[in-house]
């Protein structure tokens, strides 16, 4: 067991991470987007206008995929348990 286990390992975490991120962040930046282009519209310049926005749609899409994160951050754990002691003996 050399460095590519261990890079293997964080790797996939940080795919997953991002994985995990993505439906949050993607929802905000284009519901920002969509703010934006209705304050230009309207010339409405109220910053705080788009924090409630992208608040609801940050927890729709956790509550919409949270079945889905929670099943691939459980695969994730689980596989890190079970090479726990592929780690420890070292093969």
């Amino acid at each position: 067991m050399g460095q590519d286990f261990y890079i293997d390992i964080a790797k996939e975490g940080i795919k997953i991470t991002l994985m995990l991120a993505s439906p949050m962040l993607l929802g905000a930046l284009f519901m920002g987007i969509l703010v934006s282009l209705f304050q230009a519209v309207t010339q409405i310049n109220e910053q705080t206008l788009s924090f409630i926005p992208k608040i609801i749609v940050i927890v729709g899409a956790l509550a919409i995929c949270a079945p889905w994160m929670t099943d691939i951050l459980v695969n994730f754990t689980e596989e890190l348990i079970l090479n726990i002691p592929s780690v420890v003996l070292g093969k």
